[in-house]
């Protein structure tokens, strides 16, 4: 087999297909948590915090140097505060993720404990139900 078909081949299959599927969905979700943190539920934060945005906490190691209106070397600073929003962010992801996958299992589980229907009887019993019938019949 040569190397184009393999590829072809793996490419093809259904695991990528799903993979790039939950690649995407992951991308987007990823965005609208994103958007939820930053747009309602850290305003709920700063409101809290006295107004005060977790993006605009840092601890300013140098400076920025300007000269007249222009900056010659931006600000260096470690933004902490930027990194508590991505905390919080990831939280919620996971709680999201926890969510999901729990109602997933309890979905999966009812349909485990649904009852089956009981196997179609074989040649033999029908067969036998049959001269069973016709005897009774007699």
């Amino acid at each position: 087999m040569s190397m184009y078909q393999e590829f072809k081949k793996f490419i093809m299959g259904g695991n990528v297909i799903e993979f790039a599927v939950a690649v995407i969905m992951a991308g987007a979700i990823g965005m609208v948590v994103k958007g939820f943190v930053s747009m309602i539920v850290m305003p709920f934060v700063s409101h809290f915090t006295g107004g005060v945005s977790f993006k605009e906490w840092k601890i300013v190691l140098d400076e920025a140097v300007k000269e007249g209106d222009k900056i010659v070397q931006p600000e260096n600073a470690i933004m902490y505060g930027e990194w508590i929003d991505t905390i919080i962010n990831l939280l919620i992801v996971g709680l999201v993720m926890f969510m999901i996958v729990k109602a997933y299992n309890k979905l999966k589980k009812k349909e485990e404990e649904a009852p089956a229907e009981p196997p179609a009887p074989s040649n033999e019993e029908v067969l036998l139900t049959e001269i069973r019938d016709l005897l009774k019949n007699k």
